[in-house]
């Protein structure tokens, strides 16, 4: 598990607490401790609620970048300089997941243990579309043999 799908997780747990406790006029029975401390800062479970829809959008924003197939990279981040390199090379270093993570209560410990996503492999090239460069390599080349005798100029060499 990523960083990204241990913060989904606890934006889930915090939810699923928050739909529960819609239903009830306090929040004090709620058993999830994370869900009563997040009620006792925001003051209602719609409050909760509206959090975790902010949360989704950041999580939306930061996840891997398709366009990087060499590094697992944020795609909130953004790039910078002529190659369009990536701010972050992992996700699992993107400051504003990082972020998230400490207010969801993430541990030195539990942030250790976390998987550094990778990037998917590509698919074998017998099990892909051919590309350009496959076409090319599949082509018998072209030589001077293959040249009519009215184009050989006068300092023609086969």
């Amino acid at each position: 598990m990523d960083l990204h799908t241990w913060i989904t997780q606890q934006v889930e747990a915090v939810e699923a607490g928050a739909r529960d406790a819609l239903g009830e006029d306090v929040f004090f029975g709620v058993t999830d401790e994370r869900t009563a401390q997040h009620y006792q800062r925001a003051g209602s479970p719609e409050v909760v609620l509206r959090r975790c829809e902010v949360d989704r959008r950041i999580l939306a924003r930061h996840r891997l970048d398709p366009n990087f197939a060499y590094e697992a990279a944020c795609y909130g981040c953004g790039t910078y300089g002529d190659l369009d390199l990536s701010n972050v090379d992992n996700l699992n270093d993107c400051p504003e997941l990082l972020d998230l993570a400490h207010a969801h209560g993430i541990t030195p410990d539990v942030l250790a243990g976390l998987d550094r996503p990778q990037q998917p492999r590509p698919a074998p090239r017998s099990e892909r579309r051919l590309g350009l460069g496959d076409i090319l390599t599949a082509t018998n080349p072209i030589t001077t043999s293959d040249v009519p005798a009215a184009l050989r100029g006068h300092r023609w060499k086969p």
